[in-house]
């Protein structure tokens, strides 16, 4: 599980396609890799991959087909920046809400609003997932808590406050990128646990 408050900016050092599966390495500073051992679970812009090596400056992990075609991991060039969280631990604080790594959707950036040193992000998701959207609630888009904020149809809006974009790949986003987008999950439970109890009633 992670909390969605992103540790660390890496960066695309090296992609390896061998068979079904791609080998990546990102580069990122000596303070996080010290913190991670080969095994551990480490979100990767939202995705939760296993460390398969690592050296004093870079960790590694491997994709397979059905995480590339899932998310925006297939789009991945050397040199792209990536957001990074390690595995909460046990009595550890959780800034942003619990999430999983695992993503529902890749959704599309429609508007980008450029407000002072701020950002707005109109967002489209699939339709079957926009009943679990809702004003105030959260999203984890590319591994950071982000709270929802207007919500109109397929679409919702999210606002970036400096410090998100300082500390993120946000700040890189533009018109037509996809993104990792998981939902919360409890809303999740309760939008659906609600729907059942009422069709039950009917």
């Amino acid at each position: 599980m992670f909390s969605g408050i992103v540790q660390e900016k890496g960066s695309i050092a090296n992609l390896q396609k061998l068979n079904e599966v791609l080998s990546i390495e990102v580069s990122c500073s000596e303070n996080f890799v010290k913190g991670i051992s080969i095994g551990d679970s480490v979100s990767v812009d939202g995705v939760c991959l296993t460390v398969t090596a690592k050296t004093s400056d870079s960790i590694s992990f491997d994709a397979v087909n059905e995480t590339l075609n899932r998310t925006i991991i297939n789009h991945y060039i050397i040199g792209s920046l990536i957001n990074l969280e390690s595995a909460l631990k046990f009595g550890g604080s959780i800034g942003g809400h619990l999430m999983s790594g695992h993503i529902h959707q890749t959704a599309l950036i429609k508007e980008v609003l450029i407000i002072g040193d701020s950002k707005d992000l109109v967002i489209e998701v699939d339709p079957k997932w926009s009943k679990y959207i809702f004003e105030k609630g959260y999203v984890g888009i590319n591994g950071c808590s982000i709270t929802i904020g207007q919500v109109n149809e397929t679409r919702f809006k999210v606002h970036l406050i400096p410090e998100t974009l300082r500390s993120t790949n946000l700040d890189d986003l533009v018109f037509g990128d996809s993104i990792n987008l998981e939902l919360d999950q409890n809303t999740i439970a309760i939008t659906d646990t609600t729907e059942r109890i009422l069709r039950d009633k009917s």
